[in-house]
């Protein structure tokens, strides 16, 4: 489940600057998410993406919150329960803390980051879980870009951004923090498409992505991100190729819009 939010969020920008006019507190977003299983598109979890404010001593944040959990009759199979959730500046969306806290089967992780964007450094956090059942943590200090995010903030970041001025074939590298290290990827602007989706027709921005020196994607355009070509800029949809087989995300209901 975690190649959900991290293709997803490889999907990500067409400018380096942008403002937050897309995303409002309150904001709380459906999927169904399927996978290829024995050649059919088999629905295996639910994924909800939340916004919510909260404020601090210091400041005002904004909690983006994302949730992926196996439909009950496929827990015995594969159960998964995953949390990401990234804390930002709700005008430019900038990260100030990050925390992942994945169980998928047998498998847990958690991660944390701590950003300090003047020296340039996050500081990680690694939990994982010996066979006993006991933890152990790994802390390291990671040096980053300036304009790295991880991948919860990247995700709704683009959604900030003006793509409306871009041209089909307009392309760009970007960075994203996953697993302490970052990776750089490769966004491509298709084109303009409508598509039928469970909240009514939509006209999509329809992106697509490659990562560079990782195999973590499979094929050429055959990972794709439809965003509504509003002033919302929702994800509606999602299809992606991984080595182990391939998958949709399809949105199922949007309230708490901006707009």
């Amino acid at each position: 489940m975690k190649k959900y939010f991290f293709v997803l969020t490889l999907l990500c920008v067409l400018s380096i600057t942008a403002q937050n006019n897309s995303i409002a507190f309150g904001e709380k977003l459906v999927f169904s998410a399927s996978y290829n299983m024995s050649g059919i598109l088999t629905d295996i979890a639910e994924v909800k993406m939340e916004t919510s404010e909260v404020t601090t001593s210091k400041s005002t944040l904004m909690r983006l919150k994302c949730t992926a959990a196996t439909y009950k009759k496929w827990d015995n199979f594969f159960k998964i329960r995953d949390l990401y959730e990234s804390y930002v500046n709700p005008k430019t969306l900038t990260p100030y803390l990050y925390k992942r806290d994945i169980s998928e089967g047998g498998y847990y992780k958690f991660m944390q980051y701590k950003y300090n964007h003047k020296t340039k450094l996050v500081k990680s956090l690694k939990r994982k879980k010996r066979k006993d059942g006991s933890t152990w943590d790994e802390n390291k200090n990671v040096k980053i870009n300036p304009s790295t995010k991880d991948i919860v903030s990247t995700l709704y970041y683009i959604r900030s951004l003006d793509i409306n001025k871009a041209n089909p074939g307009d392309q760009q590298d970007f960075k994203v923090l996953f697993d302490n290290k970052e990776t750089t990827i490769t966004l491509k602007y298709v084109s303009k498409e409508t598509i039928s989706t469970n909240i009514g027709n939509k006209e999509c921005y329809k992106l697509a992505i490659s990562v560079k020196g990782s195999d973590v994607l499979k094929g050429t355009n055959s990972n794709l991100l439809w965003l509504t070509a509003d002033k919302n800029k929702i994800p509606v949809y999602a299809k992606f190729k991984i080595p182990v087989g391939n998958g949709e995300l399809k949105i199922q209901s949007a309230t708490g819009l901006k707009h």
